[in-house]
Parts: C-alpha cells; sequence; structure tokens
C-alpha cells in the first residue's frame, strides 16, 4: 500500500524505503565535503540540483543571510528564468516563505500562498509556472543563517523520507555556514592584529631613529651659526649614522615581513635562524634549548623571536666574533635567553653613541618590557659579549 505524504499525496515507491541508500549517500557528500571544500557558497550551489530532484521541484535557489542580517542573498539557482534570478538577488528577511521558514522551527516550509512573492518581483512567473514554494532553512543554535528555496509548478507534496533528510541537511548546512562566519571573523582579527604588529615594527625599526634625527637638526643648526666646527662634526656624525641606522632599520622591516617567523612556533623558527646564521654571516652559531617546556603565547614567541633576531644582527654588524651561541634556560620562574659572542666587546660609551647598536638595543628592551622582563648586556671576561633576556614564565598579557 502507498503511504501518503504530510500533505496527503502519495508518495511514489521510492518513499517505502530506497530513500534512505541516496539519502546516506548525500549525507556523507556533503560531510565530506564541508571537511574539504574551500568555497562554501560554491558547495551550497552545488547541492542545489540534488535537493531540487528529491523534493521533485521544476527549480531551486539557495541564500544566505547578509551580513546585516535584514536579507538574504541569493548565491546560487537552478531551473529559474533570468529575470526572476535577476529580481531575487536580495530578499527582505522576513518576506514571504522564506520569512515563514525563519520564524518556523521546522525542518523545511511547504507554502502554497506565492502571490507575495509574485508582488514583489513583479513577475508572471509566481503564480503560473510556480505554484508552490519550499523553503528549507539552513540553521545553527535556532538562528538562521541561509535558506534552500525550491519551487514546484504542481502540488505533489513531499515524501516524509525527504523531510528527514532535509533537517540532516539543515543541520549540516547550517553549522557550515556558522563555522565560515567564524573564520571570517578570525581573519579579520588575524588582519588587526597584524596592522597593529606592523604599526610596533614600524615604531621599533624608525619611529626612534627619526626622533633622534629630529633631535639633532637643530643642535646641528645652531653649531653652523655660532662657527663651531668641532659640534657640527659631531651632529652631522650622529645624523649619518642614524640615516644608516633608518636605512637598515627598513631593510630589515621589509626582510622580517617578507619571512615571517616559522608558523610551526619559536623553536622551530630560532633552529632555521640558527641553521642560515653560518652561510649568511659566516659566523658559526650553536642552539642549546635547556628549558622542558617553553610555554609561550603566539605574541610572546614573535617578541622573543624579533629580540634573538636583533641581538644576532648585532654580532654580525659590530662584533668581529667568529662564534657565538644562543641557550635557553627556565631558572626560578624564568625564561632566560642569553646570546654570547667571543668578538671585541662592547664599544665604550655605548648608551652615548647614538649608533645602530645602540638603537638595536633600545628596540630590544622595549620588546622586553612588553613581555614584562628586561634585558642585561654585559661584557664577558674571557672576551666578547653577553646579551640576556629575562621574563616570567608562564602565560601572560603582553604590556602595551
Amino acid at each position: 500500500m502507498t503511504q501518503p505524504s504530510p500533505s496527503g499525496a502519495p508518495l511514489p515507491n521510492k518513499a517505502q524505503g530506497t530513500y534512505k541508500i541516496p539519502a546516506l549517500r548525500l549525507l556523507s557528500e556533503i560531510t565530506s565535503s564541508l571537511s574539504s571544500e574551500n568555497n562554501l557558497e560554491e558547495l551550497l550551489e552545488r547541492f542545489l540540483g540534488t535537493l531540487i530532484k528529491l523534493a521533485g521541484a521544476d527549480a531551486g535557489a539557495v541564500r544566505v543571510l547578509t551580513a546585516d542580517g535584514t536579507k538574504l542573498r541569493l548565491v546560487g539557482a537552478l531551473g529559474l528564468p533570468p529575470e526572476v534570478v535577476e529580481r531575487e538577488r536580495y530578499i527582505k528577511l522576513e518576506c514571504g516563505v522564506c520569512g515563514e521558514a525563519a520564524r518556523s522551527r521546522q525542518p523545511f516550509h511547504y507554502s502554497a500562498d506565492v502571490h507575495i512573492c509574485s508582488e514583489r518581483a513583479s513577475l508572471e512567473y509566481f503564480g503560473h509556472r510556480c505554484q508552490h514554494v519550499v523553503a528549507v532553512p539552513l540553521r545553527y543554535k535556532g538562528k538562521l543563517l541561509g535558506v534552500y528555496n525550491l519551487f514546484m509548478a504542481h502540488d505533489q507534496g513531499v515524501p516524509e523520507e525527504v523531510t528527514l533528510l532535509f533537517h540532516s541537511i539543515s543541520e549540516h548546512l547550517g553549522m557550515a555556514l556558522e563555522n565560515a562566519r567564524l573564520t571570517r571573523e578570525n581573519l579579520r582579527i588575524t588582519l588587526m592584529n597584524e596592522r597593529q604588529m606592523l604599526a610596533g615594527e614600524v615604531h621599533d625599526s624608525l619611529a626612534q631613529t627619526l626622533a633622534f634625527m629630529k633631535m639633532r637638526l637643530p643642535l646641528l643648526r645652531k653649531a653652523v651659526e655660532k662657527g663651531d666646527q668641532a659640534k657640527a662634526t659631531k651632529y652631522l656624525d650622529d645624523l649619518s649614522q642614524a640615516v644608516d641606522s633608518s636605512y637598515s632599520g627598513l631593510r630589515g622591516l621589509i626582510s622580517n615581513f617578507r619571512n615571517r617567523m616559522d608558523s610551526r612556533g619559536l623553536l622551530h623558527a630560532l633552529q632555521e635562524l640558527v641553521d642560515n646564521y653560518q652561510e649568511r654571516t659566516g659566523i658559526s652559531l650553536d642552539f642549546n634549548n635547556h628549558t622542558p617546556d617553553l610555554n609561550l603565547n603566539p605574541d610572546q614567541e614573535v617578541q622573543v623571536f624579533h629580540i634573538v633576531q636583533e641581538a644576532l644582527a648585532n654580532i654580525w654588524k659590530h662584533s668581529q666574533a667568529r662564534h657565538a651561541k644562543v641557550t635557553m634556560v627556565l631558572e626560578d620562574g624564568e625564561y632566560v635567553i642569553s646570546i654570547e659572542d667571543d668578538g671585541i666587546g662592547l664599544p665604550q660609551h655605548l648608551d652615548e653613541s647614538g649608533g645602530q647598536m645602540h638603537f638595536g638595543l633600545n628596540i630590544m628592551r622595549e620588546r622586553a618590557h612588553r613581555l614584562g622582563g628586561d634585558i642585561a648586556v654585559h661584557a664577558r671576561l674571557e672576551g666578547g659579549t653577553r646579551v640576556a633576556l629575562s621574563f616570567p614564565a608562564g602565560r601572560r598579557e603582553l604590556r602595551v
């Protein structure tokens, strides 16, 4: 005996159970596609034809909620006349059968009242070639995120097995839409963080040096006006060093952002830095990690990486060293990361020199401050220099 449909119309023989295998295949395909598909809107459009066939519809459309949550935007259509597609690109959320589906808690909404669609679009398609509309809402935790519209020329009903399948599809694709929304939000946050980081890098590498140059220019002007050749020469040398520092800092900034820190984390990034250091500089470099667990958040890892990078750059530029080493230890609740070399040692009056190394140390100290730590610079008894970064262990917010 043939089963009746929820609308009273008889179901085709497929309703006796042969829908189960195609349904399982469809759900399996949707599940596998969600894990591999990059463009969710293309995925929604791809399954539109399958839903049209399952419901016995003549045409269909799939829509997603706009960012402001007030409209539904058309992302795919099959079997609709071009003029309908053009008029239906955006519809109000509360409009017609779509609005009823949004307010309903059912897995689908079936409507024979298409006059609203006809009045809105001012098209003869609704009420003539389309007599009934099925709306399959795509929800996540009760919130409507999209909808499939299936347009029917005749009232043939929707088999019960298909309505159950629609419910599963609604859950799967609704969750996918929500995940896509969260992914976009995370990308926005990442972009903002990148912009803030870039601003910090520009400040560290250029702003301080330019501020120093701005202070030196009036002094140079006064020395020239007074004919004080000694002071004029000194201030001119300071400015020349500052220009060199700015140029070097800008090149380093561009290099850093072209070759960002290894996404696998700080230890991988440092190891890569060490592996390439001797080839680039001719200075041999050892890396010794004695920390049982380097428990840092991504922002902390970036600060540590750039401190070590700056210290190694100073060794290459100023130390005339043949060997250097980076050591990481955990002592009394603090991480201590030391960078040592066997070079010529610290220049006299380092803090007054105004040179590139002085600016590099200031940048490192600012980064250490953001970690809640400090930088110590010492001459080694056996010759050379030791730069030590120390900061509290444990996950904590960076200072700003």
